[in-house]
């Protein structure tokens, strides 16, 4: 059983139908303008809903590979009433989704494929890269594990006295150095630290530049190659955050990093208060990365493991 934090199951998927609201409301009006005064999905249905679905986000890659699926349900059911509609989504995006997302759920209580386990945080400044880290921290916490946090963000003093305050808020160390400090170095200093101390998961916040590919490219290089001193497989999770609230620009960003570095999962983040959720299933499909988690509002607890499933059930 997944850990749930302060919540239950039912506590937990009311978090997600609230946090996908907007998203769910958005995408429903599209697909009932779609099939309105239709009794059969036909083309000009999945016309129609080519476009509610490329207009919510999804992506017109995703868009085409869903109506494409459609279109092969349609013709060997020989009839698929729009009533159904949402049913037949939900199992072709469901599909789509396992497919393309062979990572596990990591539950914050279950047992670490390593100890410690280590997972070096990317993504520009702004998307909540450093509030994921410290709600992450906080509910591995919570489920009996011992993190450590590494400020190797040297560039923002934001950033450093953010992770500070959820360190304290989760009862982690935070390692630091000054400001402007090479940040391998800050790396190199919270591994061997949370490698003495027998902690079981350390999260590494980087610098969240992106104005010099190349530049982004050799940092990290050089953080991950630092790490390997201490833990010779770290990194074993290089994690990318994204704003699902910007949309087609969160595809964007996932190029870019996806180019500077090997991302082996996804965070995507502020999802609550935006209708552009859509954008969860496009990255998942196009990037072929897991997404580990989604978050729904500002709570430790609004950060929830991805539930390829309840996902689909929840948006559809």
């Amino acid at each position: 059983m997944a850990f749930l934090g302060l919540f239950g199951k039912k506590e937990k998927q009311e978090v997600l139908e609230n946090g996908m609201q907007k998203t769910k409301e958005n995408v429903f009006q599209k697909i009932t303008r779609a099939v309105a005064g239709k009794d059969k999905v036909d083309d000009e249905v999945l016309d129609n809903l080519e476009e509610a679905l490329i207009t919510s986000d999804v992506g017109v890659d995703t868009t085409l590979r869903i109506i494409e699926r459609l279109q092969q349900r349609v013709r060997s059911e020989k009839y698929v009433g729009t009533a159904e509609l949402n049913a037949t989504i939900r199992s072709v995006v469901g599909d789509m989704l396992s497919e393309n997302n062979s990572g596990q759920m990591l539950n914050f209580e279950d047992e670490l494929p390593c100890k410690p386990y280590v997972v070096m945080v990317v993504g520009v400044n702004g998307v909540g890269k450093t509030t994921t880290i410290g709600k992450i921290a906080y509910q591995f916490a919570q489920a009996g594990k011992k993190v450590y946090l590494g400020a190797a963000d040297t560039f923002r003093a934001a950033a450093v006295e953010q992770l500070m305050v959820w360190g304290d808020r989760a009862g982690c160390p935070v390692v630091k150095q000054s400001m402007g400090a090479d940040p391998a170095s800050v790396a190199y200093d919270t591994l061997a630290s949370a490698k003495a101390n027998d902690a079981d998961v350390v999260l590494i916040d980087t610098a969240g530049r992106l104005h010099n590919k190349i530049a982004l490219m050799n940092e990290l290089t050089k953080i991950k190659n630092v790490m390997k001193k201490v833990v010779p497989d770290a990194p074993h999770d290089v994690m990318l955050v994204l704003d699902g609230s910007t949309g087609q620009n969160a595809f964007e960003q996932a190029k870019q990093f996806t180019k500077a570095t090997e991302v082996t999962s996804l965070a995507i983040t502020k999802l609550d208060g935006t209708a552009k959720g859509g954008v969860v299933l496009g990255i998942s499909d196009q990037f072929k990365i897991p997404v580990r988690y989604i978050g729904l509002g500002e709570r430790a607890e609004d950060l929830q493991v991805f539930d390829k499933e309840e996902f689909v059930k929840t948006l559809f």
